[in-house]
């Protein structure tokens, strides 16, 4: 019987060229040959050295072989029974063994040089077996940080074999080995206009329009074609419509971040497919706990190029599974997921804390990007983090040179914005400043204006760098970013300006022309200005409303002379004495000269008599306040210290 397993394995490695195996076993005695049995795949893989002649082992050459040598394959009497379900099953097993061998060895390999040498000794490989050699050479290729296969082994004569092969004959190749060879070529960047990945590309189409392919197959397939850009919106379509006639609930997690991928890839399809897209968010909650951190990171970014903001839920489940991924992000993951929190307006501390212990143990090993989306988190959500915002200043003091302009920029503007120094403040401004002398014309100008202005912010006033900023070129360079400068820059240059004049009285250099200056620096798309908390101001208006017995004796947002807007102010005169709005308003028209000097009287004739049109005033008044006016004597007085108008109005 050992002769007999022998042999039908031999027949069984029916495309493999294996150089002086025959002889081998010629020179062999039975129970040798019975060892080799045990360990079939030794011939595989560490081939004897080769004879005069080569034997490919089918069936006709086992036959020839067991007549050379005149051996009987039963007992003598016995007997022959050779039951098909038998051998196929163990055919099977053999197979199952050679193919975990071959991978294993496969495995071993670590440089493509290697694997390729050892593919070259062997004649020929089966199908499945050939598409996993490949995939393996353009994962060890991946892994030394080529971005695409090296020209020695697109040049090597066992890599253009392999190509060869799967060029001519896709039909050939079962689906997964189909799949398996499109995606190694796929990842290792392959050029798409070679022979090979058009012949790849065609035959994906038959296999769609025959609707063969499986759910998982289907999702690799979609997201290697949308890598080589070939993927046609008909393709992409077919795709499509065969996951949607699938149960989601039989897709595993990496296929449905897969279906998020390939969505997130045709972001203008998405209305086509919302309904779709709601099936997979509402099945995707119950397979977060599932997902890996770098999983978590792509669904949360095809969320937000999806636009997906009804799927909170989602976001915010996936946002507590990222709080105990944090120390498992890779930079590029958790700057996806800064993003996405940010763009769906998420917050939550536990995940603030999670950042913070991050921060404080790798903050000189992370990369600037991340750091400055830290700290761009912070800003947008309004997070005071003292361990972050120290950490990243602290960064930068020490790596000054690793950060871009626009990430310096995201490093400065929080602090401003949250109004916060940290504690090597001295030494960080030193560093900026250095920065800016050295890479001034690097900068953005709106970048710069941004920058600067989240300095005075925090009372850093860049007095060295205002002539540079209020200069006509660099107010040229900024009209030049954008066709019309935005309102929100126009304030920053004002308030600088107005910093040079209140806060540093020694600048000299040249002022800020009229035309780039605001009279306000509240708006209602963006404002300078902190917004009003409106329930602090309802407590603040009711208890000087008990204090002064009406709402009246008070205003609201009143514009200063500096641009400022004063939330509440109390009217009072020069001796601290209530006057209510209206008679604030005359006394501020008073101040500015805009007086009335011509008025109508009671018979409708115009008169100038100052006397008179004093007169007519204080009736109006006292009419118009006899019943809720309590400070007559202070209307008096007043009007009684009216000066001659310098205006003309008629009333």
């Amino acid at each position: 019987m050992a002769l007999i397993t022998l042999r039908r394995n031999f027949c069984h490695l029916s495309e493999l060229w294996i150089p002086g195996a025959v002889a081998a076993l010629k020179n062999h005695p039975t129970n040798h040959v019975h060892r080799i049995v045990k360990e079939p795949l030794h011939l595989w893989f560490c081939p004897l050295q080769p004879e005069p002649f080569r034997v490919r082992f089918h069936h006709a050459c086992c036959k020839k072989f067991h007549s050379e040598n005149r051996n009987d394959l039963h007992p003598v009497g016995e007997p022959v029974v050779s039951p098909a379900h038998d051998w196929d099953r163990l055919e099977q097993n053999l197979q199952k063994e050679n193919e975990k061998v071959f991978y294993r060895r496969l495995n071993n390999f670590t440089s493509s040089e290697e694997l390729l040498s050892f593919i070259s000794t062997l004649e020929t490989l089966p199908v499945s077996l050939a598409a996993g050699a490949l995939q393996r050479i353009c994962e060890v290729s991946k892994r030394d940080g080529n971005k695409g296969l090296p020209e020695e082994i697109l040049e090597n004569n066992a890599f253009q074999a392999l190509c060869f092969r799967f060029e001519q004959e896709p039909s050939h190749l079962s689906n997964s080995g189909f799949v398996t060879i499109l995606q190694a070529l796929t990842l290792s960047h392959v050029d798409p206009q070679s022979s090979l990945i058009p012949s790849l590309v065609a035959e994906c189409q038959n296999r769609l329009k025959r609707g063969s392919l499986e759910v998982h197959n289907l999702c690799i397939v979609g997201e290697c074609l949308i890598r080589l850009h070939s993927a046609a919106p008909v393709m992409l379509d077919l795709i499509l419509e065969q996951l949607q006639g699938q149960k989601l609930e039989t897709f595993t997690p990496d296929d449905i971040v897969a279906i998020y991928r390939i969505l997130q890839a045709c972001p203008e399809k998405v209305d086509q497919y919302q309904t779709f897209l709601n099936r997979i968010n509402n099945i995707s909650l119950s397979l977060v706990s599932y997902l890996s951190p770098k999983l978590i990171s792509q669904v949360l970014a095809a969320l937000v190029i999806l636009d997906q903001t009804h799927a909170l839920p989602l976001v915010i489940k996936l946002g507590k599974y990222a709080v105990k991924y944090i120390p498992h992000f890779t930079n590029e993951e958790l700057k996806r997921v800064l993003e996405a929190f940010m763009y769906f307006g998420h917050n939550d501390r536990f995940f603030t804390k999670a950042l913070e212990q991050h921060i404080a143990l790798l903050c000189l090993t992370l990369d600037p990007e991340v750091i400055s989306k830290m700290m761009e988190y912070c800003s947008r959500k309004e997070i005071l983090s003292e361990p972050i915002l120290n950490a990243a200043a602290e960064t930068f003091v020490c790596q000054p040179e690793k950060f871009s302009p626009c990430q310096i920029s995201e490093i400065i503007e929080p602090l401003g914005k949250l109004n916060y120094l940290p504690p090597n403040a001295p030494v960080l401004f030193r560093k900026l400043e250095n920065v800016l002398f050295t890479h001034f014309n690097s900068f953005p100008p709106k970048t710069l204006l941004r920058l600067l202005h989240s300095c005075s912010l925090i009372e850093c006033h860049p007095v060295n760098f205002m002539t540079k900023i209020f200069s006509p070129f660099f107010l040229q360079k900024l009209q030049d970013e954008e066709s019309d400068l935005d309102r929100l820059s126009l304030a920053q240059l004002t308030q600088l300006y107005l910093t040079s004049i209140l806060e540093c009285p020694f600048y000299k250099g040249p002022k800020l022309l009229p035309k780039y200056q605001v009279k306000s620096f509240f708006t209602s798309c963006c404002s300078l200005e902190t917004p009003m908390d409106y329930h602090l101001y309802k407590s603040v208006m009711t208890g000087l409303i008990d204090l002064s017995g009406a709402r009246l004796y008070f205003a609201s947002k009143v514009l200063t002379p500096y641009c400022y807007t004063i939330d509440v102010e109390i009217k009072r005169d020069e001796e601290g004495l209530k006057i209510d709005r209206s008679l604030a308003n005359l006394t501020k028209m008073k101040r500015e000269k805009t007086q009335i000097s011509r008025i109508r009287n009671a018979k409708g004739e115009i008169t100038t008599n100052t006397m008179e049109v004093q007169e007519i005033i204080r009736d109006y008044f006292e009419n118009l306040y006899s019943n809720k006016f309590e400070n007559h004597k202070e209307m008096d007085r007043f009007l009684d210290t009216y000066e001659h108008p310098k205006l003309n109005q008629e009333h």
